[in-house]
């Protein structure tokens, strides 16, 4: 166990060598930015599954290759854009009974297959899902509600993030006494935020609200900046 404590020490000393060697010895303030905007969602993107189990894995297969099948068509029917629906391959896998005593029986292969459609126009959306279901579609996986044009709005919440970063340094400066005398490094790294509506949800557990368009994103990001002071 020690030996093992001491590895640990070591590996951490590793890691933190390099940030003691970037110490910087001019006077310096750090700051991170944070920024959000917050939109009105006008597309969305959900993934929806067929899981059926068989005795034989034909039979599996051909009920949820029926049910993508169908599901497809009547999408593509209603006008979503082929290059708009994604379709997985099959999933198959024998199922077991596990008796206390005796032999282990194969009691037949459960089949499953996915679906992400992109829904250009969120007002469909329900209607789509409501389509799934008479299509033998059994669960939702995903929805995620977006906007088409989101660099727009992530460009506005990089914006917000820098203001934010150059107050606060501007504020801690001052409340010290001092003085910020430009930027010394900017580290950047993406860090969007949308979030999901629905997860692993069964259709028949609870019916998809209609409140998909009343619904608002926050797009977040965030800037690291160390600020150098005046002497």
């Amino acid at each position: 166990m020690k030996k093992l404590s001491m590895i640990g020490v070591l590996l951490m000393g590793v890691m933190m060598a390099p940030v003691k060697a970037e110490e910087l010895s001019f006077p310096h303030i750090s700051t991170s930015g944070h920024g959000e905007v917050t939109a009105v969602p006008d597309m969305a993107e959900f993934t929806v599954q067929v899981v059926e189990t068989m005795l034989t894995a034909e039979q599996a297969k051909q009920a949820v290759d029926k049910a993508v099948s169908s599901f497809v068509e009547r999408l593509t029917a209603a006008g979503v854009k082929r290059d708009n629906i994604a379709s997985t391959n099959l999933y198959l896998a024998p199922q077991y009974h596990y008796p206390k005593s005796g032999k282990v029986e194969l009691v037949g292969y459960q089949a499953s297959r996915s679906v992400t459609v992109t829904v250009e126009v969120l007002g469909n959306l329900n209607s789509y899902l409501d389509g799934a279901l008479g299509d033998g579609i059994n669960r939702i996986d995903d929805i995620q509600l977006k906007v088409k044009d989101e660099s727009k709005y992530q460009e506005q919440a990089r914006l917000a993030a820098i203001k934010d970063a150059t107050q606060k340094a501007k504020f801690l400066a001052e409340g010290f006494e001092r003085e910020v005398d430009g930027v010394w490094r900017i580290s950047y790294n993406n860090n969007s935020n949308r979030p999901m509506l629905m997860r692993s949800m069964a259709l028949g557990a609870e019916k998809a609200s209609n409140t998909y368009q009343d619904s608002s994103i926050v797009i977040r990001d965030r800037v690291d900046v160390i600020y150098k002071l005046k002497d």
